[in-house]
């Protein structure tokens, strides 16, 4: 970690060493190449009153909470972070078949092996030409403009939120209309459950070909309507090849923003489908035991959004909702297996400069298990946020 952390390093101060070249390019000509910096830095000072597990405190994730008395310790607990400072690069390079435009941009949440860590993580990595994108941001399958003006990182359960590695094309792209298809990297979630896989030596997802995804979009001064869709190959297999199969993935996932008075917006999300789980905010898994005998089912699984954006002049805002995932339990997965996450949210955040945003936040989460055991959680958070 401590190499990567310092090649990203180089790469930042290398960057920062021509912004000022590029500034002056940008005065000079638009056909020459440029870069841009943006970012912020942000301190989530937290207090939570039950607790969730330990990787997971700085954010509200409804999988993550407690379920039993101090599964994770005794309730109440204050964290104090910068892990949503973040850090981007955009760059515009001419060619003969139109301007390339690249995008580098971080934060400082750890997740997967880094669960826990104020280090780096990687949120887009792309370049695009004309109707072309390859690299890594967000899933066609996904709707970033639902995403409701919150200060929690991880956000709504519910949603649909997946960066991923992907080759994309839009092929359709004309005023107020837009269509995409792309192909993206596989992988699911696989819960073995009550199959004993001492024998075999243990089952892990086989991922033979990628993900089929695509959105049609409209916009106009109401705001917006999207609707996309996503098929999936969900493989497993032991490492002796003796136990193996796959299952077909599908979703659909509707979404939109109203605009109501003024700069107030009505958001929402509904998302169906079947072993989609890996393109949830929280919650589920794509694959499971039908029964303790074995075989495989890919789960269904429901994901809701509604928030409301309210502003209520150029120096206050704040947003209220409520989100949930709820997932079809197999006969082969343990009691403890996920059910149903629930999350809601209400907040007043502050402008008192341009480029600066601070602000206090309530969020409440809940947790159902397989088995009907449940947990939930309820915190505060005051943020300070700095854009540059």
């Amino acid at each position: 970690m401590k190499t990567t952390t310092a090649l990203y390093l180089v790469i930042i101060s290398a960057l920062l060493a021509i912004v000022g070249n590029g500034r002056e390019v940008r005065a000079a000509s638009q056909d020459v190449p440029r870069v841009e910096i943006y970012g912020f830095v942000q301190l989530d000072a937290i207090y939570d009153f039950k607790r969730v597990n330990p990787d997971w405190n700085d954010t509200l994730r409804p999988s993550q909470i407690a379920v039993g008395t101090n599964q994770f310790g005794h309730d109440g607990e204050t964290t104090f972070s910068v892990k949503q400072t973040r850090f981007g690069v955009n760059g515009y390079i001419p060619t003969n078949l139109g301007e390339a435009k690249t995008k580098f941009e971080f934060d400082l949440f750890g997740v997967g092996a880094d669960a826990g860590q104020t280090t780096i993580r990687l949120r887009h990595a792309y370049g695009e030409i004309g109707p072309f994108l390859a690299g890594q941001t967000n899933s066609v399958f996904m709707d970033i403009d639902v995403y409701p003006n919150v200060v929690d990182y991880w956000g709504p359960a519910g949603m649909i939120f997946f960066r991923n590695v992907q080759v994309r094309w839009t092929f359709l792209k004309q005023e107020g209309t837009k269509a995409t298809v792309a192909l993206e990297s596989p992988g699911s979630a696989l819960d073995t459950g009550k199959v004993n896989l001492v024998d075999i030596g243990g089952v892990t997802s086989w991922n033979k070909y990628p993900d089929l995804t695509g959105q049609y979009r409209m916009d106009g001064p109401w705001g917006h309507l999207q609707a996309a869709g996503i098929l999936r190959w969900l493989g497993y297999s032991s490492p002796d090849g003796s136990v193996s199969g796959h299952k077909t993935g599908w979703g659909a996932n509707l979404s939109g923003a109203v605009h109501t008075v003024g700069k107030d917006s009505v958001l929402a999300q509904v998302a169906y489908g079947e072993g989609i789980a890996n393109y949830f905010n929280d919650g589920g898994v794509d694959l499971a035991p039908q029964s303790s005998q074995g075989g495989a089912e890919a789960l269904p699984i429901l994901g809701l959004l509604f928030y409301y954006d309210k502003y209520w002049n150029d120096k206050w805002s704040s947003s209220i909702g409520w989100s949930e995932t709820a997932q079809h339990n197999s006969g082969g997965q343990d009691p403890t297996a996920f059910h149903k996450g629930q999350y809601a949210s209400v907040n007043l955040l502050h402008y008192p400069a341009k480029n600066v945003m601070v602000g206090g936040e309530y969020l409440w989460g809940k947790i159902e298990q397989n088995g009907g055991d449940t947990g939930h959680d309820n915190r505060i958070q005051f943020s300070a946020k700095f854009n540059f």
